[in-house]
């Protein structure tokens, strides 16, 4: 099976939708984490999420004018089709269909490990992006965590921070903040990766009883409410090298 159809039959993430951020609790996590390292004063006239799937970090942010969508997979993309200043588009990242020094905000989160070629994935992000422009990316930590999950889900490998961190300098992209992402409590995806059909049922029937029960609706935001407050605990006070995902921002010089 090619990557395409991989992903558009993987209906943990061709399922996805905005609601995502609400039920998920390591969405949660991500998400919050990275607007609190971006601010909310900064102006942006265009940012474009790469390998957004159905739940894009963008639609978060509300300092940016124009917002485009980028995925493998069709499916997902279809809920950003109806609104104003929103461009999604289906196709491969390694051949991105953008000028050159196209937007101001580039964003790539948990993406770059399901690239086989993540160096020229990393090339066109550089080639899209402004001068001065920012790159926020999340990505798996460490190889020595590399599991069965990460075989499931399409991930060729996990980072180490030289390695990433090398790859972005060699476009021009230097670093200028890391952060933990997920501590040792996303260690949890292995015992999911045990029965992954079961997994995925069950996340589908979730989504659907979070838009459906109201009642539900309010226990499971308290949930994700304190389970994501208990990861972001558990990303802050982790070594480094116990970190399980990464944020990286890097700027276009």
């Amino acid at each position: 099976m090619n990557k395409k159809k991989f992903y558009d039959a993987h209906k943990n993430f061709s399922f996805r939708t905005l609601s995502e951020y609400y039920i998920s609790p390591g969405i949660r996590c991500k998400f919050d984490l990275l607007k609190a390292n971006i601010g909310s004063k900064i102006k942006i006239n265009n940012g474009i999420d790469l390998g957004c799937s159905g739940n894009s970090f963008l639609y978060f942010l509300d300092n940016i004018s124009q917002k485009s969508f980028f995925d493998l997979a069709n499916l997902p993309l279809k809920q950003y089709a109806s609104k104003l200043f929103w461009h999604p588009i289906c196709g491969d990242l390694i051949q991105l269909p953008y000028r050159t020094e196209s937007f101001d905000i580039v964003s790539a989160l948990d993406v770059l490990e399901h690239i086989k070629n993540d160096e020229l994935a990393v090339s066109e992000i550089g080639r899209i992006l402004k001068t001065n422009g920012i790159a926020i990316i999340t990505v798996p930590h460490r190889m020595k965590y590399y599991s069965q999950q990460d075989r499931l889900i399409g991930h060729y490998r996990r980072y180490e921070i030289d390695q990433i961190t090398m790859l972005f300098e060699k476009y021009n992209l230097k670093k200028i903040r890391m952060f933990g992402v997920y501590g040792q409590i996303m260690r949890i995806a292995d015992v999911q990766s045990t029965n992954p059909k079961k997994t995925e049922i069950n996340l589908i029937k979730l989504r659907k009883r979070y838009s459906t029960d109201a009642t539900f609706r309010k226990l499971w935001d308290y949930v994700v409410n304190v389970s994501s407050k208990v990861m972001k605990i558990d990303a802050k006070y982790h070594s480094l090298k116990k970190i399980m995902n990464l944020g990286l921002f890097f700027i276009k010089r």
